[in-house]
């Protein structure tokens, strides 16, 4: 089966190719990084415009990248939610419009579902269940997955997520927007140790985290340095590695302390900050250390992508838990959706909550 699929839920258009036995036939993303740069943050409006621009030719380059046709496609699938409505409402209506005219399902497929399996592209692919760090621009949550649909809430952010935290104090840093790649790139010239940041809920148990008064501590050193213009180079690069070392600290230790407490062996992390590189090697450290496996999807596929949306309908479809519904559907979008609102049905086949 070979499912057509797209993302529009914020900044990216994504739109790819993805068959059930075969995995990705083709992948095409456009960024509006460079857009959004101008006002330090996305503009909901300017995205769905975007989206509208883009999403067709996006379309012609995945099917020529895969050798195939609009009427090879079997199934469409597009992000239902969450994310920017406007935005949303781009891929729906393209989805379904695409869908309608081949007498083909649509599936409109959560985005954090999508980011969740998005490791399972991977080669080697990790296998269920394993504890999930989700770490994206908006998102840092613990999850224990037990099988496609069957997800369990370990921990959540309870203010600013880790990209947030990332992104706010690269931005007191004057090092522009998007900022947690630029912070992570001046981080690499830096000592991590010369300046004592907090690690928020590190020391008190339990799996959720806060960010938020890591991004006060950053700006009361900046303050205490004489401020950002009078900071030399080097001032900059040490408190960007202190920052970047206190995010993945407790990312790392968190994901440990999961791993722990459901006695799993497998760990996978998605999201944007899944492609940091410091994260990376932390986590290859520690879990090879400790006789566990880490995954990481391909680091194309750590931010919004279309591959993460169809293939995660392929394994929907492939566990039987998804069922078309007709054209009435076609702006059914859940700008906002809990990831809980799809649990598998247990006993009621080809059906799940939440699926649109």
């Amino acid at each position: 089966m070979i499912i057509l699929g797209f993302e529009s839920s914020c900044d990216e258009t994504g739109v790819a190719l993805v068959c059930t036995e075969r995995g990705v036939l083709a992948h095409t993303l456009h960024t509006q990084v460079a857009m959004h740069a101008a006002y330090g943050g996305v503009v909901p409006e300017l995205a769905s415009r975007d989206h509208v621009r883009r999403i067709i030719g996006l379309t012609r380059s995945a099917l020529t990248q895969a050798s195939l046709e609009l009427s090879d496609v079997d199934a469409v699938a597009y992000t239902a939610g969450p994310g920017l409505a406007g935005a949303l409402l781009v891929g729906a209506g393209v989805a379904q419009s695409i869908a309608w005219s081949l007498d083909k399902p649509a599936f409109g497929i959560h985005h954090l579902e999508g980011h969740l399996l998005s490791p399972r592209l991977a080669d080697p692919k990790p296998e269920f269940p394993f504890v999930a760090l989700l770490v994206s621009g908006g998102h840092t949550q613990l999850m224990l997955v037990k099988g496609v649909g069957d997800y369990e809430m370990l921990g959540e952010t309870l203010d600013d997520a880790a990209g947030e935290a990332f992104d706010k104090t690269a931005k007191l840093m004057g090092l522009g927007y998007p900022g947690g790649p630029a912070l992570a790139r001046l981080a690499e010239s830096g000592e991590p140790d010369r300046f004592d940041l907090p690690r928020p809920l590190l020391n008190r148990g339990g799996l959720d985290f806060s960010f938020s008064g890591l991004k006060t501590a950053v700006m009361q050193r900046v303050k205490g340095l004489g401020g950002l213009d009078a900071m030399p180079d080097k001032d900059k690069a040490d408190l960007a590695a202190a920052t970047q070392a206190a995010i993945v600290d407790v990312l790392v230790a968190k994901s440990l302390l999961a791993l722990r407490q459901t006695k799993a062996r497998r760990l996978v992390v998605a999201g944007g900050v899944g492609a940091n590189q410091r994260l990376r090697s932390r986590l290859l450290a520690e879990t090879s250390q400790r006789r566990l496996e880490v995954f990481f999807p391909p680091v194309a596929l750590c931010t919004d992508n279309g591959a993460m949306i169809a293939y995660a309908a392929a394994e929907r479809v492939n566990a039987g838990l998804l069922h078309a519904h007709g054209p009435s559907d076609l702006f059914d979008i859940k700008p906002r959706w809990p990831l809980d609102d799809i649990q598998a049905r247990p006993g009621v086949p080809g059906e799940s909550v939440g699926v649109v």
